[in-house]
C-alpha cells in the first residue's frame, strides 16, 4: 500500500450516550461500501453505542450489539445499501486471525472495535476514531471477559473523540465530523 502523509486528527467532546448514537447516525451518511472504521477506547467508552447509531443510520437489520464472543456480526441493509460488518478484535492475536474471519471489506461498511494496528494492508483508507471516557469511569469498568454480552457500560458522561482520516478516500479531511453530531 502507498505511504500517506501524516493526517491531522480532529478532537472534540460528545456530551453523552445519546449524542454518541446521533454521531453514529450522522457518520452513516458519509460511509459507502469499502469504508473501514476503526474504533479504539476502553470498555464503556461508547464504541458499540456509536456503531448502533451507524446501524440505524444505514438502515440495517438486526440489533447492533457487541460481537465480543462471536467476533463478527453482519447486519444486512434493509434499504439496498451495503451491509454493516461489526467486528470485535479484542480476542484476536493478529491480523492473520482477522483475515481468517473472511470479511468482505470491499462490499461492506466494516467497523472494527479494538482493531488498531491489525488492519495494515486491508485498505489504503480508513477512519480511526478514538473515544476516551473519564478516567474514574474507565477504572471502574470490568474487563471484556467479565462483561455480560448485552451489558451497556456507556454511562452518560462526556467523551473526548479524536478522528483521524487516513488515506486518499478521506484526504485527511475530518472537519465534517465536527458538524456530524452534538458537542458538549
Amino acid at each position: 500500500m502507498p505511504s500517506h502523509p501524516t493526517p491531522t486528527p480532529a478532537t472534540w467532546s460528545i456530551a453523552d450516550a445519546e449524542a454518541m448514537h446521533e454521531f453514529g447516525r450522522a457518520l452513516a451518511g458519509r460511509l459507502r461500501a469499502g469504508d473501514l472504521v476503526v474504533l479504539t477506547g476502553p470498555l464503556g467508552a461508547g464504541k458499540t453505542t456509536l456503531t448502533r447509531g451507524l446501524g440505524e443510520g444505514l438502515g440495517v437489520r438486526g440489533a447492533v450489539t457487541s460481537p465480543t464472543f462471536v467476533l463478527a456480526r453482519t447486519h444486512p441493509s434493509t434499504a439496498w445499501g451495503p451491509p454493516l460488518v461489526h467486528v470485535d478484535a479484542y480476542r484476536l492475536a493478529s491480523a492473520v486471525e482477522l483475515d481468517d474471519l473472511d470479511i468482505d471489506f470491499a462490499g461492506s461498511i466494516v467497523v472494527v472495535e479494538w482493531g488498531r494496528g491489525m488492519l495494515d494492508g486491508i485498505t489504503d483508507s480508513w477512519l480511526d476514531i478514538e473515544i476516551e471516557r473519564p478516567l474514574g469511569a474507565s477504572q471502574a469498568a470490568p474487563s471484556p471477559a467479565e462483561t455480560p454480552i448485552d451489558s451497556d457500560l456507556d454511562l452518560d458522561e462526556p467523551r473526548t473523540v479524536t478522528i483521524t482520516a487516513v488515506g486518499p478516500r478521506w484526504a485527511g479531511d475530518v472537519e465534517w465530523a465536527r458538524e456530524a453530531g452534538p458537542t458538549a
